[in-house]
């Protein structure tokens, strides 16, 4: 058919990148113009195409569930897609076609992670999603779409599926891992064989890193969004508590819980940060359901892409919180350029003050809230929270209510993976820690506790900092940021920075499963700003990106598009023909003497070895063997065939 094969050549040519036209491998047959390259194209340019009739909302839904089909047996980085998708993008392209569109979203296909509730047919059954990656909650039915999802289908989204995760937000186990979840399996990175994608928003940062979707939405609790993005070279906004309402999603605690966009631009992050702050209320900022959102202090949301500009960073007075930044034997290349940055934001316009340290870090680092795994605030809160999220299904198949029933089910089902020859394969530790705790949510030994956390996360760190030394902003490498902005609500975005060098050692996670480090490793800068201060912080990373595209490559002349595939560093791209269905994904993978893509009609070694240890990581663990024991006893053929090469 016409609008099959359209969304094969969709997915087959290069980008129109910030409106140059690159060389492509063929035109839309709809109108003889260039066709985007779906690893690259941004919210503009799908709009851009949309308009001018290259392709419709049906086509792109194709060509992204081709890439999802073609990936997701490697990567593990989306759950489901939606079976309405199709005739949401086809009743879209109706309303286009009369002359109406709904704004920047409108007819874009997006993928928002597993614990945002939607309450539509993913799963292909009557109307229900399983959330959080677990199957505790199969076959709950929530009252409603979370009122995140309900603005995006307002504004036109295409909720093209669910994203994996880490499970329960990675507030679960003590000793499970980044991105798996008993329902979704093993989410990997992009970047390297077996790489950790980070979490616990890991499926939103695969997917947008490569393309499976125009954008992804993930939550926060503390690094949830930040990480991943970083180590899939993405932006990402962590919003400020209350600025994007947190009804119907998956919660672990009220005081931190945040849910916010990880987009290949600044520019596309804005868009979906305009779409999903406030209320569902068209321009209303408090939401009844979230009594955060109350802490909203304007009218109307801001328009945050129209505060992107390549001059955002001039007379912008910025500090470096330089007794944050901690120096380890494997962080190197992360330091060296984070100082590198320096001369670039200087370069703009910003004025720099180094040394503007937090005033009270010591106290801090020997706050017990600290980590959020151990903070009494984060405990009572998620004892009290999931109880009232299991308790607002309106179908609870499981009948579970509380904690402890929670508990009981997840050591006894044997997908989620609990037991291993007797012992705890996944443990429930960080639950257990919680349901212990002897301070109950609202009681006076919780607001004590709620009063220290607010304080360390403001006077002592950031708020001390921003205050002392009369600055609109801090910056700091992305993996060190997340804790201090997590306890008191601040704000955070990140850019991408660099990559970990080819030569880097490879490192392997505690059940060596996942490479936490290796070559290509991609990370980024964060900003810290005061409360609600979105706006400012996304015009300063929007000038930063502008100066540096260190996700795309850092050319602007001719040779762009020949070049951005080098900065890429991606080891498993879709094929952008996307013309081998069969089980064994082709891929392009990046040639060792010129780090530019090949495209390989079979699996390359690669997708092999992902391949192997997706089947060492079983989903479900069977006759009490445990899918990491059996990785491990593996583990020396899937290093031979790397070695080797070919099977």
């Amino acid at each position: 058919m016409f609008v099959i094969e359209l969304s094969l050549v969709l997915s087959t040519l290069l980008s129109v990148v910030s409106g140059v036209a690159c060389v492509t491998y063929g035109i839309s047959p709809r109108n003889g113009q260039p066709l985007p390259d779906l690893l690259y194209a941004t919210i503009n340019d799908l709009q851009s195409g949309l308009a001018a009739g290259t392709f419709t909302s049906v086509d792109l839904v194709n060509a992204y569930v081709a890439r999802i089909n073609e990936v997701n047996p490697v990567l593990h980085a989306v759950i489901e897609t939606n079976p309405d998708a199709l005739a949401i993008a086809a009743s879209l392209d109706a309303e286009r076609a009369d002359g109406s569109t709904r704004g920047n979203l409108h007819g874009i296909p997006i993928c928002i992670k597993d614990n945002i509730a939607t309450l539509d047919k993913m799963n292909n059954t009557a109307q229900h999603m399983i959330l959080a990656g677990s199957f505790a909650l199969l076959g709950a039915i929530p009252p409603s779409d979370s009122t995140v999802a309900a603005k995006l289908k307002a504004a036109g989204a295409i909720i093209i599926g669910k994203c994996n995760l880490s499970q329960w937000a990675n507030y679960r186990s003590s000793n499970s891992t980044n991105g798996w979840t008993s329902r979704g399996g093993q989410t990997m990175g992009a970047y390297y064989p077996m790489q950790d994608p980070s979490g616990s928003s890991s499926g939103p940062g695969v997917v947008s890193s490569i393309g499976l979707a125009a954008a992804a939405v993930g939550t926060e609790t503390s690094g949830s969004i930040i990480s991943p993005s970083s180590r899939n070279s993405l932006t990402g906004i962590k919003p400020s508590v209350g600025l994007t309402s947190r009804y119907l999603v998956v919660p672990i605690s009220q005081t931190q819980d945040t849910v916010g966009p990880l987009t290949r631009t600044m520019m596309d992050a804005a868009y979906i940060l305009s779409v999903i702050a406030g209320a569902f209320v068209f321009d209303a900022c408090q939401d009844s359901h979230d009594n955060y959102t109350s802490a909203i202090p304007f009218e109307t949301i801001p328009d945050y892409a129209a505060e992107c500009s390549s001059s955002g960073l001039e007379n912008v007075k910025i500090g470096i919180p330089r007794n944050a930044i901690t120096v380890s034997s494997t962080n190197g290349p992360e330091i060296t350029a984070f100082n590198a940055s320096i001369d670039v934001f200087k370069q703009l316009g910003a004025t720099i003050v180094d040394n503007a340290d937090f005033p009270d870090l010591a106290g801090y680092l020997n706050f017990t809230g600290s980590s959020y795994t151990s903070d009494p605030v984060v405990g009572a809160d998620f004892v009290y929270d999931v109880a009232n999220y299991f308790n607002e299904m309106t179908t609870n198949p499981n009948s579970i209510t509380d904690l402890q029933q929670l508990i009981n089910f997840t050591e006894t089902y044997v997908p989620e993976d609990y037991v291993c020859v007797g012992q705890p394969n996944r443990n429930v530790a960080t639950w257990l820690s919680a349901a212990s705790l002897n301070i109950t949510m609202g009681d006076a030994d919780y607001y004590t506790a709620l009063l220290e956390q607010y304080y360390y996360g403001s006077n002592a760190t950031i708020l001390g900092a921003l205050e002392k030394y009369d600055l609109d902003a801090l910056i700091i490498p992305s993996s060190m940021s997340p804790g201090y902005a997590a306890i008191a609500g601040y704000p955070i975005v990140t850019v991408p920075l660099g990559y970990y060098p080819a030569t880097t050692n490879v490192t392997y996670n505690s059940r060596g499963t996942l490479v936490s480090l290796g070559p290509n490793f991609p990370f980024g800068l964060s900003f810290y700003g005061r409360r609600f201060s979105e706006a400012s912080l996304v015009k300063y990373a929007c000038a930063f990106e502008a100066a540096t595209n260190l996700r795309w490559g850092d050319t602007t002349d001719d040779s762009y598009c020949d070049t951005r595939t080098e900065w890429t560093h991606h080891i498993v791209i879709p094929n952008q023909r996307v013309q081998n269905q069969s089980q064994m994904t082709s891929c392009y993978i990046k040639s060792g003497a010129s780090h530019r893509s090949t495209r390989v009609q079979q699996p390359h070694r690669f997708a092999i070895l992902f391949l192997i240890c997706r089947r060492r990581v079983s989903d479900t663990p069977r006759s009490g063997v445990c899918s990491d024991a059996s990785y491990r006893r593996d583990k020396s053929k899937v290093d031979e065939i790397a070695v080797r090469g070919n099977m």
